[in-house]
């Protein structure tokens, strides 16, 4: 299931899209960014290219910037909620697309979205100097819980 908004689309990653991006196995409509995977994401995409039966909607994501077509960047959920209806996500973009509001975006539709399939509660946590990051979250809804020497901790309750 794609997650539009007016500027992006999240776009689920299939294990064999997975393995082609890590191998950088670009395809003509692919329509990656030149920087995409950035690095932060190819142990998520590892894991989910040797995975058998990903959820379908708790998964990756591609993070496709709407404007130009291209590939910018993701969106992941950890798995699906847990009892407590918690879910855990991680998002990134490549440099060349950060600082236009389009992790944010991603992060509320995403959540959205999560919200409409029975996820409750929605965790996620940046590098105690990542302010951009910080900054993302809060405006994505989330509030501060707790802090240690090089995370900081997010969470926020989802209505649908």
């Amino acid at each position: 299931m794609v997650i539009s908004t007016s500027r992006i689309s999240l776009e689920p990653i299939s294990p064999a899209l997975a393995r082609r991006i890590v191998n950088r196995d670009e395809r003509p409509d692919d329509r990656w960014h030149p920087e995409y995977p950035f690095p932060d994401e190819l142990d998520p995409l590892r894991g989910l290219a040797a995975s058998t039966e990903p959820d379908p909607a708790f998964t990756l994501y591609l993070l496709r910037r709407r404007s130009d077509g291209l590939a910018v960047g993701g969106f992941g959920f950890f798995g699906p909620p847990g009892e407590d209806g918690r879910i855990e996500f991680g998002y990134g973009l490549v440099p060349g697309a950060r600082g236009d509001g389009l992790a944010t975006e991603a992060v509320r539709a995403a959540l959205d979205f999560a919200a409409r399939q029975g996820a409750r509660i929605a965790a996620a946590d940046t590098d105690t100097d990542n302010i951009a990051s910080q900054q993302v979250l809060i405006k994505a809804g989330l509030s501060e819980v707790r802090r240690d020497d090089s995370k900081v901790f997010y969470e926020r309750r989802l209505h649908e």
